[in-house]
């Protein structure tokens, strides 16, 4: 254990660009006092979309010979494994990859401390020795995919679809993508990212030929001994440029009717989704509404919890609740098919990104704020996505903008100069 203070992000800038070297970087807040830094697994695992498996059978099984960290990455279209709803695969990700560490560093920021974890935890330490400079601005090409009009085309066809009685919400994005300038890497993007927009669940991993940069502030699902908790989050609005104007805006998020609303019906499908592995009676609310306070943004956050029925473990909560609530909509399945009927594949961008500790216990975020970068030939392209909740009342102008700021963090860190 050391007691030197470490910036994560100082200590990953030597791996940034090492396959299968991870960071989860959190920024403290929210809970999540900790950061992680993972590397050299010696046991990975790929489910490619043409593979059969079941999803939660080889996610128990990769879990029952682990004894030391286990990172996974469920895209979006995971969910067409576990509820019963045809989604269109992306051709560049798997959907789902795992990784077995068996050692990491731990920086816990409470505490002020690092320490080496898992079978060989100097090893572990002696990572900190390694430093390299900060990388170069990775500026980039970044486009929509579609027009304006046409997300607002899909949110009236919802608005519509709402009308009619056929669901009560849905989650629907809009997509960008571009191409990082020579020489610049994913790397680059997350420090840029992590500097200018922290979060308190973001992360960054390194695959062969991949790489994943968020900076969610979403938690999907957290496990402690037989305790689970969720806390989605909808309605976000900007901080505002004085304390007077940034209270506004919060008391703003507060009264609103629709973000509440919208808040609720995830609460209430989070209910749901937890009753099927919680104990009978044990699954409760235990905040609501809450108006929290983000680097730039303010978000209306509410928490479920339960405890998790004996004999059920972390494949088995994830099954009964992936895809996440806050961004498929209510019912979720017919959620999805609407979703699947107006936009592509999602990939990684909704799915989630887990960690699963020795004991079982669980920590996981939902991948908004996130882009997912593929190499080839010509060097680093990306894609990524931003949605909004889709209701009764929506307004397609209104939620373009929405998602268009959602998504503005991301696109200063890839395109800005510095």
């Amino acid at each position: 254990m050391r007691l030197t203070p470490i910036d994560p992000v100082t200590a990953m800038r030597p791996f940034g660009d090492e396959p299968w070297a991870a960071l989860l970087a959190s920024d403290g807040s929210e809970g999540a006092t900790r950061s992680f830094l993972l590397r050299r697994p010696d046991r990975t695992l790929t489910l490619a979309a043409d593979d059969i498996s079941d999803a939660q059978t080889t996610i128990r099984d990769f879990l029952a010979s682990s004894t030391g960290m286990v990172l996974g990455l469920a895209a979006y279209e995971l969910g067409a494994r576990v509820e019963p709803v045809a989604l269109p695969r992306d051709p560049d990700w798997p959907d789902l990859i795992l990784g077995h560490y068996p050692a990491w560093l731990e920086l816990d920021h409470a505490a002020g401390t690092v320490s080496g974890r898992g079978g060989d935890p100097e090893a572990a330490l002696a990572w900190l020795a390694a430093t390299a400079d900060a990388p170069a601005s990775p500026a980039a090409t970044f486009e929509p995919e579609a027009r304006p009009e046409a997300f607002e085309a899909a949110v009236a066809d919802v608005v519509r679809r709402i009308g009619e009685g056929e669901l009560f919400q849905a989650n629907i994005a809009q997509a960008w993508r571009g191409e990082l300038a020579v020489g610049a890497t994913p790397w680059g993007a997350f420090e840029r990212l992590a500097a200018t927009s922290p979060a308190p669940l973001a992360a960054f991993w390194r695959l062969p030929d991949r790489a994943l940069v968020s900076h969610s502030p979403e938690r999907f699902l957290e496990l402690q001994g037989r305790r689970v908790r969720t806390r989605p989050i909808k309605g976000p609005r900007p901080r505002g440029a004085t304390p007077d104007e940034d209270a506004g805006l919060a008391a703003e998020l507060s009264s609103s009717a629709k973000d509440r609303a919208e808040n609720l019906m995830i609460v209430d499908l989070m209910r749901n989704d937890l009753a099927r592995v919680c104990e009978p009676g044990s699954v409760e609310v235990t905040d609501l509404f809450a108006v929290e306070a983000f680097p730039n943004v303010w978000h209306l956050v509410s928490t479920v919890e339960g405890d998790l029925r004996e004999g059920a473990d972390a494949a088995d909560l994830l099954a009964a609740t992936f895809p996440p609530g806050s961004i498929t909509g209510a019912p979720k399945t017919q959620a999805m098919r609407v979703i699947s009927a107006l936009e592509g594949p999602r990939g990684p961008w909704c799915g989630s990104l887990f960690r699963v500790d020795p004991d079982g216990s669980m920590d996981s975020s939902v991948l908004i704020r996130t882009a997912a970068f593929v190499e080839d030939a010509g060097g680093w392209r990306f894609r990524t996505l931003a949605g909004a909740g889709i209701t009764a009342d929506s307004e397609p102008l209104a939620e373009r903008l929405e998602t268009e700021a959602k998504i503005a963090g991301l696109r200063r860190a890839l395109t800005e100069a510095p």
